[in-house]
Parts: structure tokens; C-alpha cells; sequence
């Protein structure tokens, strides 16, 4: 395949890009060698980055912004190069089942999601509007390149639909791209929630190039990065673990059907289960912390734990994966739970048989997926559309 120069183009500024992500810091001589470009040519690159304003120059000898022992020491005084941390260029909104939060994003995101506003996402498009309008008077407006939205359920994120969200269904009929483009004048861009997840892990963690994310919260969903990139598929649906049927299971889902996973591994079949097998102790997350933490994982735990690790180990069977991240509200519970997971999951893995099946938990990162998804869809698209103006 002939490559056109422009395409060129975009593809030297996404590898510089993504080796600078991978260093931290580097100087531009740096980058040429670990590039195996010439100086010239990776300067020119630099200097384009440094135009749009995705790269920034740092005094080498001053602290950086963030964690400054992270940073190495690389490149001469004042020109040291990292990705921008200093102007905010997205909006980043988290369209949850409970709450809302928003925040401003710069290039070089934080390591974990720090949502600067919040409020309780209500049940309208109307009042989510209203509410958007009223937080937007405290966040940025000049210079941004565009708005992100992380958006739970069945996303079509080229079409920018919502076709269907079991715990949030006033979205699938809303326009969410038109509706915050009435706040903010700058292009939107719809991110599915757990994809958001995946692209956060790998932004801040790129030596993480093949990984099944699966995160717990509201619902259970999951995402797939393979060689550094989001797993596509023909439609716009993918990672609905949540929606795995387990057997003996009666309770009713949101999705409309009865017995899914994610009435038992959510955060309120969680609960739901706890305060079934303690009735006469209070239900709350503390309360349930506190169960685990003295009297470890409760038959119904290893219940709801197995049939997790089951739908986790056939994805991966399936996939042809070793190496599971979960997040969210699961993992966070007790360490003992990711063990007793990271267990399970092995045994119904079948590469478990001839080598390692790698199991971790992790924060959420999805302020860093939103900006992820902001730099390939707006800022170096290889879709021949023009970029964003950014600047």
C-alpha cells in the first residue's frame, strides 16, 4: 500500500507520540535514536507536536508538573520534551448512572481520574443539560479541542448513539453529541465506558499492549486491547460480560432478561447478596468491607466469584489473551478477592495448561482513555478527515 505523505505525517507524529508517552521525558536527540529516525527529522516532527500544543518544553533542572521523580532527566536545559500538561484542551464529561463528573483535561493526563465537578445524573436529557450548563461556568472554554463523553451501555461511537443502556435508557433516545455541543462549541466525541477504561490503562501503562480489561461498578463490562490497540468488531457491541447468563441465577436485569452476571458482580447485587445472607446486619459497602476483611470469602462470595471467573476465563479463551485487568468496585473490595479471582480465572484458562495467565487489579483511568480517544479521533486522525484546529 502506497502511503500518502500526509498519512506519513500523522503516522511519525503518533510514533513520536507514543515513545514519548513510554519515556516520560526525552530530548529530541533522544527521540531520533529510539525512533531510528534522523535528528532533522525528528525535530521536525517535534516541532510540529509543539505547534499543535500536544508536546510541551520543560526547564530539565526545574521539577516538572505531576510526580517529578517520574520524570527522567534526559536532553539538554529547556529542551526536554513531554506531552502537555500545562493547557487544558478537552472537557471530559463521565456520564454515569448515579453521577455526572467533569473535569479539564490536558495532554498529559493524571495517573488516576480526579473528577472536579460532579452532580447526580438525573433522569431526563433536559435536566442533564440544564446541569452541564451550570458546571460549564467553572470549566475552561477557549482553546479546547473538543469534549469527550464516557457513556455506559451499547455505544455506536461513529454515529455518536447510544442504542441501548439498560441502566440509563433516557439516552438512547437523546442526542448526546448535539445536546453538549449546545454548552460547549467544539466538537464531541461519545467513548463506551469500559473501552474508555481500556485506552486509560494502556495510555499510562504502554508496555501494556495486550490485556482483557474488565471493570465492576452499576454493571460489568469489559474491553480488549491487542498489539497496543482497541480490539474492534463488526458491531457496536462487545465486552458484555455483564450479560452473561449464570445458571440458578432468578434475578431480573435491566437488560430485560433474568439471571445475568451483573446482578450478582455489580455493586448492588453485590450488596444485594450480602444483606441476603446477613439480614440482621446493615447493608452498606463498609459493612460488607468489613465482613470480608474478618470473615473472608463467604460461600455466596464464591458463588458470584466463580461464575465471574468462568465468564472471564471463556472470554479469554476465546480471545487468545493471558493477561486480565480488573477495576472498579470488585477488585477494590478486599485483596483476597483478587486472588481468589486471579485462581479461578486460571484454572478455566486454557493457556494456563503451557504458561502464565497474569491477573491484576488497577484504579480507573478513564479521564486518560477520554484523552486517548481525543488525540486519535481529533487530533491525528488516520482517517483522511482533517484534524481538529488545535493550537
Amino acid at each position: 500500500m502506497v502511503v500518502v505523505p500526509s498519512k506519513m505525517g500523522q503516522l511519525n507524529k503518533r510514533a513520536l507520540l507514543a515513545r514519548l508517552q513510554r519515556l516520560g521525558a526525552a530530548s529530541r536527540a533522544d527521540l531520533a535514536k529510539s525512533l531510528g529516525l534522523s535528528q532533522p527529522t525528528a525535530g521536525k516532527i517535534a516541532d510540529d507536536l509543539l505547534r499543535l500544543g500536544v508536546i510541551e518544553e520543560f526547564e530539565a533542572d526545574a521539577p516538572p508538573a505531576g510526580d517529578a521523580d517520574s520524570v527522567p532527566r534526559l536532553g539538554r536545559p529547556g529542551r526536554t520534551l513531554r506531552l502537555n500538561r500545562s493547557s487544558p484542551r478537552f472537557i471530559g464529561i463521565q456520564l454515569g448512572v448515579r453521577e455526572t463528573g467533569l473535569c479539564a483535561l490536558p495532554v498529559g493526563v493524571d495517573q488516576e481520574d480526579r473528577w472536579t465537578l460532579q452532580f447526580s445524573t438525573p433522569d431526563s436529557a433536559d435536566a442533564w443539560v440544564r446541569q452541564l450548563k451550570g458546571a460549564a461556568k467553572d470549566l475552561p472554554a477557549k482553546g479546547l479541542w473538543g469534549v469527550l463523553v464516557s457513556v455506559p451501555g451499547i455505544v455506536d461511537e461513529a454515529a455518536g448513539r447510544v442504542l441501548f443502556s439498560p441502566n440509563l435508557h433516557w439516552t438512547e433516545s437523546a442526542n448526546l453529541p448535539a445536546l453538549v455541543e449546545t454548552v460547549w462549541k467544539t466538537p464531541v466525541l461519545l467513548v463506551q465506558e469500559e473501552r474508555a477504561l481500556a485506552l486509560g490503562h494502556q495510555y499510562l501503562e504502554p508496555e501494556c499492549d495486550d490485556f482483557l480489561l474488565v471493570d465492576f461498578g452499576d454493571g460489568v463490562g469489559g474491553a480488549v486491547i491487542i498489539a497496543g490497540r482497541l480490539s474492534g468488531s463488526p458491531l457496536p457491541i462487545s465486552g458484555e460480560l455483564g450479560h452473561t447468563p449464570v445458571i440458578g441465577n432468578e434475578r431480573l436485569c435491566g437488560c430485560g432478561a433474568s439471571g445475568c452476571l451483573e446482578t450478582l458482580a455489580s455493586t448492588g447485587g453485590l450488596l444485594a447478596s450480602f444483606a441476603a445472607a446477613h439480614p440482621r446486619s446493615p447493608v452498606s459497602w463498609a459493612a460488607l468491607e468489613s465482613s470480608v476483611r474478618s470473615s473472608g470469602i463467604e460461600p455466596w462470595l464464591a458463588r458470584t466469584l466463580d461464575a465471574t471467573a468462568a465468564g472471564i476465563a471463556g472470554a479469554l479463551n476465546v480471545i487468545g489473551l493471558r493477561h486480565v485487568v480488573l477495576t472498579g468496585s470488585l477488585p477494590d473490595l478486599s485483596p483476597l478477592v483478587v486472588r481468589y479471582l486471579s485462581d479461578a480465572i486460571t484454572r478455566g484458562a486454557l493457556w494456563a495448561r503451557f504458561g502464565q495467565i497474569e491477573v491484576e487489579a488497577a484504579p480507573r483511568r478513564r479521564t486518560a482513555g477520554l484523552v486517548a480517544a481525543g488525540i486519535d479521533r481529533l487530533v491525528l486522525p488516520m482517517t483522511g478527515k482533517a484534524p481538529a484546529t488545535v493550537g
